[in-house]
């Protein structure tokens, strides 16, 4: 298993909602970071959606000249979903592979309040640096409170033994982008465990 050093901050992948959900802060707050990642030249890696908190993400971002990378596989896109202004569009041949070509071309990752899928990409690219995958920042904008319960049940996971505090402190959270974001460029990765080192994944 490849341990690997932390890159210089190019690109930040953003998990994001295919949905607006019921508040209007959610859909400010991405357009927020959008805007954010622009003002300091850091592109954009995401799924490639049209709709939703990534369509505003991607929309903030391109009105701004903004360098955006979607990320999707050739199914989604033959359903009409996919943003057609992007930078690029890259075809992914799963969401297997959508996930890992997403994690490649970033240096760190940011999650906007989502559902299923975008709690199941911030999670596995957590476990990620957790197994020492990679080394890159990873944070929550936690927008009016949206992810105070799944905190709570972390911190549930370290009290009941399931997770260290080590590998709790690795998720970084804030609810203003820019807060985030200077995070990152300040992140210090913890020394990770080996596999054989460890009694729990």
């Amino acid at each position: 298993m490849a341990f690997l050093e932390r890159q210089p901050i190019r690109r930040v992948c953003v998990f994001a909602g295919s949905s607006q959900g019921a508040r209007q802060e959610y859909a400010a707050v991405a357009e927020c970071l959008a805007k954010e990642l622009v003002i300091r030249g850091l592109g954009i890696v995401y799924g490639g959606g049209n709709v939703g908190l990534m369509g505003v993400l991607a929309d903030s971002a391109m009105e701004e000249t903004g360098d955006v990378i979607g990320v999707m596989p050739g199914p989604l896109i033959e359903r009409g979903v996919a943003h057609r202004r992007l930078t690029e569009l890259r075809v992914a041949s799963s969401m297997h592979d959508r996930k890992s070509k997403m994690a490649e071309l970033a240096d760190a990752f940011a999650v906007l309040p989502g559902g299923l899928g975008t709690i199941e990409e911030f999670f596995e690219i957590l476990a990620w640096a957790q197994l020492g995958i990679h080394s890159k920042p990873v944070g929550l904008i936690n927008v009016c409170g949206y992810f105070d319960k799944l905190l709570d049940f972390l911190d549930q996971s370290v009290q009941e033994g399931f997770t260290s505090e080590q590998n709790r402190k690795m998720l970084l959270v804030e609810s203003r982008p820019e807060v985030l974001l200077d995070l990152f460029e300040n992140y210090n990765p913890p020394n990770v465990k080996k596999w054989d080192e460890v009694s729990e994944v």
